[in-house]
């Protein structure tokens, strides 16, 4: 069975475990494996964008969000907001900073961001950001990853698979074959970047 698929991905691990009893618990060890995914992934095909307009000190972040990437206002010109930790922003609030403006300055506390100053009007916002993976289920079949690297969703899965079925001797080999995975992605990644960096040629003197 091909493995692009949630349901092909089930029938592998179970294959590859030699086990016809575990059909209820697989999805579990797909789920802890893009926790981890989650965790450690950081490549292009994550990030997203987001939209909203600014207009007040605080907001959620996406639903999907890991980490941000970069958060600018969309004015003319673009006006770039630079991350300061959450000490640095509380400290600025109450000294360096207006306490209203135009926001030059974001951070993170728990769940939500927060703009440095309070916006004085709405500002067109847009925040690029690294997204979860979207999980495999029975009606989300496919995802990007399952189609680009097959290969680590399916040591990853096995590699969770081991603490349920106790003194897997084959914990090892799953675990080199899930690390060296990850690792390959995340090289083809940085030779994506390096590969689409424009060429900027010098202009001769004289």
């Amino acid at each position: 069975m091909a493995l692009d698929t949630f349901s092909g991905l089930k029938t592998t691990i179970a294959d590859y475990l030699n086990r016809d009893d575990l059909t209820s618990i697989i999805p579990s060890f797909i789920t802890l494996a893009e926790a981890k995914f989650n965790r450690k992934l950081r490549v292009r095909q994550m990030v997203k964008r987001s939209n909203a307009t600014i207009d007040t000190q605080y907001f959620s972040f996406p639903s999907d969000f890991l980490q941000a990437k970069e958060f600018q206002l969309n004015t003319n010109p673009i006006t770039y907001l630079q991350y300061v930790t959450q000490n640095q922003g509380d400290y600025g609030s109450a000294n360096q900073f207006v306490s209203t403006g135009k926001p030059l300055y974001y951070t993170i506390i728990g769940t939500q961001l927060e703009v440095i100053p309070t916006p004085d009007t709405g500002y067109s916002g847009e925040l690029t950001y690294y997204g979860k993976i979207t999980a495999l289920s029975d009606s989300n079949t496919s995802n990007w990853l399952l189609v680009y690297a097959p290969d680590l969703y399916l040591y990853g899965a096995l590699l969770e698979a081991s603490p349920y079925l106790k003194d897997d001797e084959r914990l090892a080999v799953w675990s080199s074959l899930y690390t060296n995975s990850l690792g390959d992605i995340e090289v083809a990644d940085q030779r994506a970047s390096v590969s689409s960096t424009p060429i900027v040629r010098a202009r001769s003197l004289g």
